[in-house]
């Protein structure tokens, strides 16, 4: 499996260095405001508008898991606190000692297979 993930990377860097060297000459002009223009090469304009809209989310993603992981951590020291509370307030009951079972004797009972029947 991490073959095949390093694979992936490896082709998606492929793929971006063949991007880039392909329109590494071409420039676009941006209009910010006014009178105001910008001239920024397409593979750069890319990159940009690429991270401006992964960051957020990661960041968000990683604020998602750290909130989560703390709630986790939180239930797991209550149900700590809640097992030690348990054992200590209800100790084990003692096992109740099994009642003697009555003795048969071996004449009360008859035989199952009669001495000439077999």
């Amino acid at each position: 499996m991490q073959f095949l993930k390093g694979l992936f990377w490896f082709l998606i860097a492929v793929l971006v260095a063949a991007f880039v060297f392909g329109n590494w000459n071409e420039i676009t002009h941006v209009h910010l405001w006014n009178d105001l223009v910008a001239d920024v090469k397409v593979p750069i304009l890319v990159t940009v508008c690429f991270l401006a809209g992964l960051l957020p989310t990661l960041v968000y993603q990683h604020a998602i898991r750290w909130r989560l992981r703390q709630r986790l951590a939180a239930a797991e020291r209550s149900l700590a606190v809640v097992r030690e509370t348990v054992a200590v307030a209800e100790p084990a009951p003692a096992p109740e000692p099994a009642a003697p079972t009555p003795r048969s004797d071996e004449n009360d009972a008859p035989p199952l297979l009669t001495p000439g029947a077999a």
